[in-house]
């Protein structure tokens, strides 16, 4: 297919559907391009010429299971954009397959930079970088603050039980993978289970909260929109900033097949967010270690996935050959985060 015909994305069928279900919106032929960056679901910006929107579906070759996604999506941005969480404005949700082959749902496009490495924020410099970053966790302290139900998300997840199941399934996703021995994973995962710390209220979770799952632009360098809402849910918030501050940390690994912004001239320092998290948002956040060693062992987990599936030969790209190393040291970032409290 073209560029402006990319797999996944019949735009003749689109055209047809907008044109009935939102008459008037589109108004000349149109163009269409994935956004690459995306881990699971396929994201595409389609344009008339005049207008651009943002077209979200599960991957090719994609079944029923995970179809549930884009419902959740669409849902979430769609109780979030009347408040002052800033989520791309919702279009239309599409459950009928006919259409794409999959259920999707269309947005608005929103203008902004997901930042993913520390080389793409250094052209800002260390005082814009260090406010972006600090913003990031503002817009996190804003979103913990609102109402499920008042949002209409009462339902939209089990708060009960939430770290003990998360706990679980990541630990399954882990046996799923097991195919060489890991140095202390087991142990990590024991320690955690034995100091599972009792969650806060549930709020609102965005499951995958860093730099560059938000958009920043603007000459204020504000965050325009969250993106990628395919793991929310509602349960403990403090898992959103256990993950933040993660993704914060330097790995110590030069050329990393992972990449961070924690080495950009400017960053603030996990303890500097932690402790601007809880001054605005009023929790304690004196358990805030477990969290963030919780985040190490999920990340372990995936990776090794990931690693798992490059020794069978199912993955395609540069630098999955590298992703097994990484492995043991977010084990070790786990471990020494709990026993450092």
């Amino acid at each position: 297919m073209s560029p402006d015909h990319p797999p996944g994305l019949d735009l003749d069928r689109l055209r047809v559907l907008l044109d009935r279900e939102r008459p008037g919106l589109v108004t000349g032929p149109l163009s269409g391009r994935l956004i690459e960056g995306g881990r699971s679901n396929l994201t595409y910006a389609v344009s008339d010429g005049a207008a651009r929107w943002v077209v979200r579906r599960p991957p090719l070759g994609h079944v029923l299971a995970t179809a549930h996604d884009m419902r959740r999506e669409h849902r979430v941005i769609s109780a979030l954009h009347p408040t002052d969480v800033p989520v791309p404005r919702p279009v239309l949700l599409c459950e009928d397959e006919e259409v794409l082959g999959a259920p999707f749902y269309v947005m608005e496009f929103v203008e902004g930079t997901p930042f993913r490495t520390a080389e793409q924020l250094a052209p800002l410099g260390p005082e814009r970088t260090r406010a972006a970053v600090l913003n990031l966790v503002d817009t996190l302290v804003g979103l913990h603050a609102v109402d499920p139900a008042e949002a209409g998300l009462a339902d939209f997840g089990r708060p009960d039980g939430f770290l003990d199941r998360q706990l679980r399934r990541w630990a399954k996703q882990l046996d799923a993978s097991r195919n060489r021995d890991l140095a202390g994973i087991d142990e990590l995962h024991a320690t955690l289970g034995r100091e599972l710390p009792r969650s806060p209220a549930p709020t609102v979770v965005h499951g995958d909260y860093r730099l560059d799952n938000v958009l920043i632009g603007g000459e204020d360098d504000k965050i325009r929109a969250i993106l990628d809402w395919e793991m929310s849910t509602l349960g403990d918030p403090l898992t959103d900033l256990g993950l933040l501050a993660m993704y914060s940390s330097p790995l110590g690994m030069p050329d990393s097949p992972v990449s961070t912004t924690a080495q950009a001239p400017g960053h603030p320092a996990p303890a500097e967010l932690i402790e601007r998290y809880a001054t605005r948002s009023g929790r304690d956040v004196s358990g805030v270690a477990w969290y963030t060693a919780f985040a190490w062992f999920k990340l372990a987990v995936i990776l090794e996935g990931i690693h798992y599936r490059y020794t069978l030969g199912q993955t395609v790209g540069r630098g999955f050959d590298r992703i097994g190393d990484l492995v043991p040291v977010f084990i070790e970032h786990g471990l020494t985060t709990l026993q450092k409290g």
